[in-house]
């Protein structure tokens, strides 16, 4: 596998959930900076999911936001993708 998927998320019980892939190490860069707390994302459809602050569902699961925008994933061990440069900050 030498792209991340199409879709991924971090949750178990999501039907997105590939542990090969997060055992690799997937970055993503959402609207030109990259992002360290990602929960799922897809690239399709142009959109991650992230943690709402420290608030939880009544099943303890973290409450999270859809962001819509421009998504670029690659794996942690591949060079970063070709494009506009990692903002810092």
């Amino acid at each position: 596998m030498s792209r991340p998927p199409p879709r991924l998320a971090i949750d178990p019980s999501s039907p997105d959930f590939d542990a090969e892939a997060l055992r690799r190490g997937v970055r993503i860069r959402f609207n030109g900076r990259e992002r360290t707390d990602v929960e799922a994302y897809d690239l399709a459809e142009g959109w991650i999911r992230v943690q709402a602050g420290k608030t939880v569902d009544r099943r303890g699961k973290p409450l999270t936001l859809k962001l819509p925008g421009r998504v670029e994933a690659w794996f942690a061990d591949e060079p970063e993708p070709e494009g506009e440069p990692a903002a810092e900050g």
